[in-house]
């Protein structure tokens, strides 16, 4: 069954695309200009959870899926330490400084 056309799964896909990007942009912000990379590569994998291509391997592989309650978790939790304990608008102000 072709679920591409689907209105439904085209938005889910354009925001998994969406949120995974800006996820992914938060995780490269705290990887080389935060001060602490480690919790930057944390936040690079998981922002693979968003990618529609990583679901349908995930889903391949192992026959399981991540539950969308489980990605608005993941992302709640990844925004709050990002912003509150990641301070990511003054990291992004370096950045803008060191460009």
């Amino acid at each position: 069954m072709d679920t591409t056309s689907n209105p439904s799964t085209i938005v889910s896909n354009l925001v998994g695309w969406l949120f995974g990007l800006v996820v992914l942009a938060i995780g490269m912000v705290n990887t080389f200009w935060g001060n602490d990379p480690g919790f930057g590569i944390f936040i690079i994998v998981l922002s693979l959870a968003y990618f529609p291509p990583v679901n349908s391997l995930i889903m391949e592989k192992t026959g399981l899926r991540i539950p969308p309650i489980a990605k608005v978790l993941l992302g709640a939790l990844i925004i709050w330490s990002s912003l509150g304990v990641g301070e990511l608008f003054d990291k992004i102000d370096l950045m803008m400084k060191s460009l």
